[in-house]
């Protein structure tokens, strides 16, 4: 897939994620499915975080500084350090909708971006700033499907209907 394409992903996508998420209840967005599942105010959380901290700084370090050391990033304990469930869901969203903007005007004003520097990790082995691009709109559609299954469940536990109608999930 050319990078062309991969931005203008990126780019529909914040409308996605703000259909998907707009105008939405504090007992929906606040729900979860099991005891281990995130709640859509964790999804919105992470990708806000990632937005910034991974997929939009991996890229830039791997395009400017391929052989410097990688700041870590755990998102798994950003749920808890940064207090996920105590945030404001529709600020949240904004924030990450706008941040999502200004990854799409970075990607976009890049003069010759050299796709191919590859940065050298030491448990994952070579990664080139397109694999980082790529890997950031498979993560969107992760998380697209997220959305949509805990808004299914959510629907399939609260609405007291038989669902099979539908089809299969």
């Amino acid at each position: 897939m050319e990078v062309k394409r991969i931005i203008e992903d990126l780019s529909r996508n914040r409308e996605v994620f703000r259909e998907l998420l707009k105008d939405i209840q504090e007992q929906l967005y606040l729900w979860k499915p099991g005891p281990e599942k995130w709640c859509l105010l964790e999804v919105i959380c992470h990708l806000y975080d990632e937005e910034r901290e991974d997929f939009r700084a991996r890229t830039h370090h791997v395009l400017e500084t391929p052989n410097a050391p990688m700041t870590p990033f755990d998102p798994l304990a950003l749920v808890t350090k940064r207090k996920y469930m105590q945030q404001d869901f529709n600020e949240k969203l904004g924030a990450f909708l706008q941040e999502r903007t200004r990854s799409v005007e970075w990607l976009l004003s890049l003069q010759s971006p050299k796709w191919d520097n590859t940065y050298t990790h030491p448990k994952l082995g070579s990664l080139t700033a397109k694999m980082f691009l790529t890997n950031w709109l498979a993560h969107d559609y992760l998380h697209i499907r997220q959305i949509n299954r805990i808004k299914y469940e959510y629907l399939d536990t609260h609405s007291g209907e038989n669902l099979n109608y539908a089809g299969q999930w």
